[in-house]
């Protein structure tokens, strides 16, 4: 390739780099060292020095570098002709491609591939998506799926005998065409793994056209999704790799309804095939194929080494980036500023550029000045210097003079007025600009707004109000198309201030009267305009220009350019701001010159216009953009008779972008033979602060011929300049910007910190200091002092020079002969671990990745996001619309690949967005920081994503090594070296027995009740519309009860196990104590959903038959219901045990009691579906019964005058105890609210409160819940029913878990209008072995909140810390501990008793402890610990039940009823559920909130592990559009608050996570339905 032989390397960069340095002998170094001197001292000239050092260096070169010796002294080629292939080769490319070639480099694509090529193929997962999430791809004639087997354009693959052979439809009768063709008409429910298309009437209609897609999908997508996810990179197909698919199962497995979600176990019943991963778990194969993939990719050593960590005893501490030791450093001298040559002196030069306009126009008034043309090319208007003049005057006087509000002019000079003119009229906007300066306003040239949410509008109106805008000048065209409100006047945009518009067309604007002349006066320092530029965050800052830095800028460009008065200059870019203004507005109208001005609209329709206009005009200078010569060499038709021999400049206003050089090559390359010069091309510098920096002169200036420097990537993200020859993969190929401006100063600073000279051979930024930069940024003084004042000092910190210097936000280097180069720009430097990376140079690589085509238009943004301490780079690019899923997974694994090798950087985030959705900047290019606003908040819509956060994340804290075992003795003494307290605590003695506690059997109260006081009302019910149901009284409960009795007595034996299922109410109590009365042993079951028996009566059955019932008490209702044909759907109704309905029993006497011989006897069971999804049965004696119901009693001081409302389900835990025990035990009243009913009324439960006036309440979380979110906005209405809740006292919330803060602080919140007290609200905490261990209680100090450190809690330590600091979490007191419970914090793992400041399992002793799990598996050894086990240090002695649930206890400074100090217990959730991961313990709950807080569209969200990979799942509540926004929000949340990679995230419908009756998530049931396929998300995404 010719342009390896031809790079003019920079002399100054020849010293052998540090590598070779080492390896050259001494005698060798010595000599160098020897020229060196000679050379400096003038002893020798450079090229004598040259060839001696060559000589020298001749042996040891070629073996280190590999390249001929004679090319590394290449003397720079005046032309760089030869620099670009052959013509033919190019034009060939150029016809298939319409990318993007500002970032064109043939030689960067070949490094690219030849990268691409040293990788292996990854197979890396991909992830899944519902068909409806798809970009619509182009679907072939529709196939039955049994009979095609690869998707419609998988070119690569060998369509029909590859995948015959394997296919895992093999086992599988093929369904008949007609069979097929009827499901195609019926429409399909596709699911993400589509995998089973069904027909069932739930599904969701598809019309034909998407059913053939889905069903496309179905068969062909899958296959290869997994298979092909990346064909190898040279296109042959990998043999597919068949064991990954799970066979196509026939069982549909149908999305229950929302509601049966709920439901408590979920029995899946699949058909699948059943793979191991690698521990051995059985496990569907789909997902866990994916998985499996990923782990793989994972177990791949990261490149990127990890750093030594350091690590406190708990502190999690990031990783500090260690600077490599063989990084390389800079090694020059210090750079010496470089002085432009000094401004001429010019004898008539003007005084001022409003004078200058006056010269021209009144002595030059037919002299053309500018031509605008249409779309179609054809000149519409020529403006003279005349023309300009007077129209400029016209305007100036009626903006001065005819606008006024009540008498006062509107405007007085020096107010900022804004330019509002589109891009294709420079002529209006030349004489609005001119006319403000005459009338000595300040003009704001800005976009037209064309919509209300422009990207970017809102930071212009910003603008606009921040420099007292309130005019508006615009055309009579422009202010026609602008959006209008309902008034007729133009709709005020977003964050803009008010303004007044108005129309500069001639019939506006008056003729001044003879005696009015506009005052010209000498350049001053005032401001002339104001230029406005948008920042990388995208913030917009207005750029004051003084009157004569806008002087000197035009006397330097006319120095440096050599412009003489009347010549012709083409000028494509902008005219508003930048080279555009400064070539064609100002420094034109200074010489008198004439511009042809070539509107974006005409360049879009034909993009050699600027050219065809040079050859017509024979212009003698041209302003273009290297994106304008591109797009030129893709027209090639008419191309034949033009010629630009008559340039003798191509200003190249980008060429400070390095991509540059390539867009220039391959120009010269096609229009050298249409007499275009090479030494013509002149790229520049400029930046809007400091205009232009630095410019090629043209040659007629006698100038040292361009330069190009080959430069190290590598070396450049360290900041230094190493030259690198063209056969690394990863080099920069820059182009001079030619010298710096005349009359300027320029040096090179350091990015950051105090603004030191860069060495000779560093990267800075390039400042400038001259009287032709900028002024300041309007209106924000302290950024002005820091761009606009900078003073470099030297490496001592003496000052260069008493002028201040303004950064220009160019980042290069000076090079040979006062050259100057620049890399890259500020707004484009991402800073990862240390090491700089330009976005422009990522965007490079990543278009030169194949299919180049892939790309829609080139359309790509790189930018940078912070997470956890650190830049992150993100890639987004528009997909073409034909582009299928496999194509954009293989395109990004391989930029992937592709950014890794060359930059060495990992790319944090990839996505894909369909074509012509990023938001674009004016002139068509992609606003990157509105794209970056747009990620962060969740709105860009990708259609593809891919992260990387395994890859790049290298800085997380070190994983926790487990100290090796201290013994539990040590501890206990540590703890008491420390000064800590053992953590144990105690609820108040049981004292005294009252009248009815000499009852040891319940039954016998009831009894005692019955004859003591028959009428006192017990239970009262109330349905959904508030009236009272059903009530019972000591008598009626009593006689209910015997009946129930009776008929058992004679059918049963003593101690048989009765299951009751029954609707909660009355009939439920009765048949409780009839059992009892029996002697058999009552079970609570809850009745089986009508609506969705699938789901809610396997539950049922798994209870009667683990439970051992011989038999089923129910209503009528229910009893049919369970031998329904519904019912056989779902379980073998055959096998169910006696079934006897107790709705109307017959009045008669069971003959005598039974008397249990011993309070240890069985007294009931009580069933539970934990969150882990396990069926657990404990065993409660009569002892453990009446034990709880006293306790109880003392706790909420309970007594039969009192009255309680109790919102909650009668079947397990303290809900059972206090619906069906408690009334019997203590005499009070119980208000009973089903659950069930507030479905139908939310109001039920407060009104029942507020109506029988309350003191104490019980309800659950889900009761809170649906109060808090049906009743939030009604609080009004209720008011105005005069529902009034200042009666209650205390409201317990009856749950297994940690109190859930935030929900019950809203609740106390929103019915804080209702008179709820906010100390009213605590909770309760209960679980398997013992149902109530904290009660809040009616007395007592009030729950107490602390905040404690939640990295402290995942090692198990208990950091307290104030509200409101990083990483704190709220935990609430769950309650006062029970009047008879004992409880201790013990080590999970040495049973040792543990001090306040840890965590541990939270052990308890009572006498209501149940007694034991009641189980049919025989699986009591494995738990007998939970229900007696000892300390194995400390108090040996007393025998405690382990409840499972992590908590510490803390000592307050309130003091309890007894008067000493109050111990509080916080319960931190369960054990089971905790995640092992790194090391640490993580409760799922805290990652959850968490991501719940990230977007707003996440309505809920579960995680669980898998094989140590953490899997979130979300629900998505919003359009499927939003699904893949959530991937990149979540697994960002996750790791900066969590330290933890995301290395699954499935979105999914909302209600898919299922929820018990506690409104507890059900975590386990979610992960076996994901691993076994059954959740249709919406999206997977596999995070690498």
């Amino acid at each position: 390739m010719a342009e390896r032989t031809s790079t003019g390397l920079l002399t100054m960069m020849l010293e052998p780099t540090p590598a070779v340095a080492m390896t050259l002998p001494a005698e060798v170094r010595e000599k160098l060292a020897e020229l060196e001197l000679e050379l400096s001292e003038g002893d020798i000239t450079q090229k004598g020095y040259e060839k001696k050092r060559g000589k020298l260096l001749a042996p040891y070169i070629p073996q280190i570098q590999g390249v001929d010796p004679s090319l590394q002294i290449d003397n720079r080629i005046q032309t760089s002709s030869q620099a670009v292939l052959p013509g033919s080769k190019h034009n060939k490319s150029r016809a298939a491609n319409t990318r993007d070639e500002r970032f064109r480099s043939d030689l960067h694509t070949e490094a690219v591939q030849a990268a691409l090529a040293k990788y292996k193929e990854r197979k890396m997962p991909m992830p899944s998506k519902r068909r409806s999430v798809l970009v619509q791809s182009s679907v072939e004639a529709c196939t039955p799926p049994d009979t095609s087997s690869a998707s419609e354009d998988e070119g690569s693959l060998r369509r029909q005998g590859r995948l015959a052979t394997s296919t895992p439809y093999q086992g599988h009768s093929h369904p008949a065409v007609e069979h097929w063709f009827n499901r195609v008409i019926q429409g399909s429910s596709t699911s993400s793994s589509a995998s089973s298309t069904s027909s069932h009437p739930g599904g969701r209609i598809v019309t034909n056209s998407s059913a053939h897609a889905a069903l496309n999908a179905n068969t062909a997508a899958t296959a290869l999704a997994d298979l092909m996810a990346h064909t190898q990179l040279d296109n042959h197909s990998a043999p597919p790799d068949v064991t990954g698919l799970s066979e196509r199962s026939s069982v549909h497995a149908e999305r229950s309804q929302v509601a049966s979600v709920r439901g408590v176990s979920r029995n899946y019943n699949h058909h699948t095939s059943v793979m191991e991963t690698a521990d051995g778990v059985p496990v569907n194969s789909r997902v866990s194929n994916k998985i499996q993939q990923l782990l793989n990719t994972l177990k791949r050593p990261k490149r990127p080494p990890l750093r030594e960590f350091f690590v406190d005893d708990f502190e999690e501490l990031l990783d500090v980036q260690q600077p490599d030791p063989n990084q390389p450093k800079p090694e020059g001298q210090q750079m010496s500023p470089l002085e432009g040559e000094p401004l001429g002196v010019v004898t008539n030069w003007p005084p001022s550029l409003p004078a200058a306009l006056q010269r021209w126009g009144t002595t030059q008034p037919k002299s053309p000045c500018l031509t605008a043309l249409d779309n179609a090319g054809k000149p519409v208007y020529t403006l003279t210097y005349g023309k300009l003049w007077t129209r400029s005057q016209k305007l100036a006087y009626t903006l001065l003079n005819k606008l006024s509000t009540r008498n006062e002019p509107l405007l007085v000079p020096g107010d900022r007025v804004a330019l509002v003119f589109p891009n294709n009229d420079p002529v209006m906007f030349m004489v609005a600009f001119y006319g403000c300066l005459l009338a000595e306003l300040v003009p704001v040239p800005i976009e037209v707004p064309l919509t209300r949410k422009d990207a970017g509008s809102q930071q212009i109106g910003f603008l606009l109000g921040s420099c007292g805008v309130t005019l508006a000048l615009t055309t009579d065209a422009c202010q026609k198309g602008l959006p209008k409100a309902q008034t007729g006047e133009v709709a005020t945009f977003k964050g803009w201030p008010r303004l007044l518009w108005f129309v500069t067309d001639g019939k506006h604007v008056v003729k001044p009267p003879k005696d009015w002349h506009p005052p010209v006066r000498e350049a001053s320092n005032d401001i002339a305009y104001i230029e406005y530029k948008t920042s990388k965050e995208g913030s917009t800052m207005g750029i004051t220009v003084s009157h004569s830095a806008m002087l000197a800028h035009c006397h330097a460009l006319t120095q440096a350019c050599g412009y003489t008065e009347a010549e012709t200059i083409t000028n494509v870019l902008d005219f508003k701001r930048e080279a555009g203004l400064w070539h064609g507005v100002l420094t034109s109208v200074m010489n008198r010159m004439h511009v042809i001005s070539i509107p974006y609209s005409l360049m879009k329709v034909n993009p050699l216009s600027w050219i065809q206009k040079v050859h017509t005009y024979k212009a003698r200078v041209a302003v273009v953009k290297s994106r304008d010569m591109h797009w030129s060499l893709l027209a090639q038709r008419d191309q034949r008779d033009i010629s630009l021999s008559s340039l003798r400049m191509l200003i190249v206003a980008d060429g400070a972008n390095p991509w540059s050089i390539s867009s220039c090559d391959a120009f010269l390359n096609v229009f050298q033979a249409r007499g275009l010069r090479p030494e013509v091309i002149c790229p520049c510098a400029s930046s809007s602060e400091a205009m232009t920096v630095a410019i090629r002169r043209p040659p007629e200036m006698g100038v040292p011929p361009p330069g190009k420097a080959v430069l190290s990537m590598g070396g450049l993200s360290h900041s230094v300049i190493r030259v690198d020859t063209e056969e690394k993969l990863s080099v920069l190929t820059v182009q001079d910007v030619g010298q710096a401006m005349p009359g300027a100063m320029v040096c090179v600073v350091r990015v950051e910190g105090t603004p030191y000279l860069c060495q000779a051979d560093e990267v800075g930024e390039i400042c400038v200091s001259s009287g032709s930069t900028g002024v300041a940024y309007y209106g924000l003084p302290g950024m002005t002092k820091n761009i606009f004042e900078t003073i470099p000092v030297t490496s001592c910190g003496i000052p260069i020079s008493d002028r201040p210097f303004t950064r220009t936000s160019l980042l290069g280097f000076v090079g040979p002969d006062s050259l100057v180069f620049i890399v890259g720009k500020m707004e484009g430097l991402m800073v990862v671990s240390g090491r700089r990376h330009n976005a422009d140079d990522v965007v490079a690589t990543a278009l030169a990745v194949e299919p180049m085509k892939f790309v829609y238009r080139g359309r790509i943004a790189v930018f940078s996001v912070s997470v956890l301490h650190d830049e992150r780079i993100v890639v987004v690019a528009e997909q073409r619309p034909d582009a299928s899923e496999e194509d954009s997974f293989q395109w990004m694994s391989r930029v992937l690949q592709a950014i890794d090798s060359i930059h060495q950087v990992g790319v944090y985030c990839l996505a894909l967005v369909p074509a012509n959705t990023l938001p674009k900047a004016p002139l068509g290019g992609i606003h990157i920081s509105e794209t970056k606003q747009r990620f962060l908040e969740g709105a860009l819509h990708p259609c593809n994503v891919l992260m990387c956060p395994h890859t790049c994340v290298t800085n997380l804290p070190k994983p926790r090594q487990k100290q090796p075992e201290v013994g539990p003795a040590s501890m206990i003494v540590g703890n008491l070296v420390a000064g800590k307290r053992i953590a144990q605590a105690c609820g108040r003695d049981v004292g005294q027995l009252e009248d009815n506690d000499q009852f040891l059997y319940i039954q016998d109260v009831l009894q005692w009740r019955a004859q003591a006081t028959p009428d006192h009302p017990l239970f009262l019910v109330l349905n959904a519309k508030g009236t009272v149901a059903s009530t019972a009284s000591c008598l009626q409960l009593h006689k209910r009860a015997e009946r129930v009795a009776a008929a058992l007595m004679g059918r049963l034996n003593t101690g048989d196990h009765v299951a009751l299922v029954y609707p909660p109410g009355i009939d439920l109590i009765a048949t409780f104590y009839g059992c009892l009365y029996a002697g058999c042993v009552p079970v609570t079951v809850r009745p089986p959903h009508p609506q969705n028996l699938a789901t809610t009566l396997p539950t049922v059955k798994m209870i009667v038959e683990v439970s051992k019932s011989v038999c089923i008490l129910t209503t009528q209702a229910i009893m049919k219901l369970l031998r329904s044909k519904e019912a056989a759907a779902a379980v073998d109704v055959k096998s169910w045990p006696t079934v006897l309905d107790t709705d109307d029993l017959p009045r008669k006497k069971s003959p005598q009691m039974y008397k249990p011989p011993t309070p240890e006897m069985l007294a009931y069971l009580d069933f539970s579906v934990s969150t882990t999804g396990i069926l657990a049965g404990v065993k409660m004696s009569h002892a453990a019964t009446s034990a709880l119901c006293r306790s109880i009693k003392l706790q909420c001081e309970l007594y039969p005058s009192r009255q309680i409302a109790i919102c909650l389900d009668p079947y397990c835990g303290l809900g059972f105890a206090l619906w069906c025990l408690c009334s019997v035990y203590a005499g009070h009243q119980s208000i009973l609210v089903p659950p069930l009913e507030l479905e139908s009324n939310a109001s039920l439960w407060l009104a029942a409160v507020s109506q029988y006036k309350v003191r104490v309440t019980f309800c659950s979380y889900s009761v809170m819940e649906m109060c808090t979110k049906g009743l939030g906005s009604q609080t009004e209405a209720l008011r105005l029913r005069n529902v009034n809740l200042s009666c209650v006292r205390t409201c317990m919330v009856v749950a297994e878990e940690r109190p859930r803060i935030a929900l019950t602080q809203s609740f106390s919140k929103i019915f804080k209008d209702l008179g709820l007290s906010p100390r009213a609200v605590s909770t309760t905490f209960g679980c398997r072995v013992n149902v109530a261990i904290c009660l809040q209680g009616t007395s007592g100090p009030d729950p107490t909140t602390v905040y404690v450190d939640m990295r402290a809690l995942r090692h198990d330590r208990v950091r307290l810390v104030e509200r409101g600091s990083p990483h704190s979490l709220p935990l609430m007191e769950s309650g006062k501990i029970l009047p008879g419970v004992k409880v201790i914090i013990a080590n999970t793992e040495t049973k040792g008793p543990l001090g306040d400041s840890h965590l541990g399992e939270v052990w308890v002793s009572s006498p209501h402890n149940a007694t034991g799990y009641y189980t049919v598996y025989g699986e009591e050894a494995l738990h007998a610990d939970h229900f007696n086990t000892k300390l194995s240090f400390g108090d040996t002695q007393t025998v405690w039940a382990r409840t499972g649930y992590l908590g510490f206890l803390r000592r307050t400074e309130l003091t309890d009823a007894s008067g000493e100090r109050h111990d509080a217990l916080y319960v931190v959730g369960s054990l089971d559920e905790t995640l092992e991961l790194r090391g640490m313990r993580y409760h799922p709950i805290d990652i959850e909130t968490s991501v719940i807080r990230s977007h707003k569209s996440i309505a809920e969200c579960a995680v669980f592990t898998w094989t140590n990979l953490l899997v979130v799942v979300v629900e998505l509540e919003g359009s499927e559009q939003e699904a893949l926004d959530l991937v990149a929000l979540v697994t960002n949340v996750v790791l900066e608050e969590h330290y933890l990679i995301v290395g699954v995230v499935v979105v999914v419908d909302p209600g898919v996570i299922p929820i018990n009756s506690r409104g507890e998530k059900q975590r386990m049931h979610l992960r076996d339905g994901f691993l076994a396929d059954q959740l249709d998300p919406i999206y997977v995404a596999y995070n690498m």
